[in-house]
């Protein structure tokens, strides 16, 4: 085959891939933007802060499908844990500045407490 020939070949394949790659680009582009707006808003969200061997606030009015995030601010673990049977949402140990986040989807009235400190109490009331 002759070099022209040859170069002439590479080229087009060259060209064919950039065409390829532009068009890939652009479905790509277009199902982002699809499906940025095809997703649901984001979901409400609550915090309970856990301070000075309490949890604030201590009763919190919630809608479904709302997260409440536990953040304890103490200088010893926490937990926050459902009370009632079977047993809804459990933190397990959360040191400072740790978090444990629970999404409720149920109506209901949800009582919790710490493990470690079982005087610390508190109500999520979801409607």
């Amino acid at each position: 085959m002759k070099p022209a020939k040859c170069l002439s070949i590479v080229l087009s394949i060259a060209c064919a891939i950039i065409v390829f790659q532009s068009a890939l680009s652009k479905v790509a582009a277009e199902s982002t933007a699809m499906g940025a707006a095809t997703q649901p808003t984001s979901q409400p969200a609550a915090t309970v802060r856990i301070d000075n061997f309490a949890f604030e606030p201590k009763e919190l009015d919630i809608a479904v499908g709302t997260t409440v995030t536990w953040q304890n601010a103490d200088d010893v673990p926490h937990t926050a844990t459902s009370k009632g049977d079977p047993q809804v949402f459990d933190s397990g140990p959360l040191d400072t500045d740790d978090k444990f986040s629970f999404t409720f989807s149920t109506p209901g009235t949800y009582g919790y407490y710490c493990k470690v400190h079982p005087h610390m109490t508190g109500t999520v009331i979801v409607k």
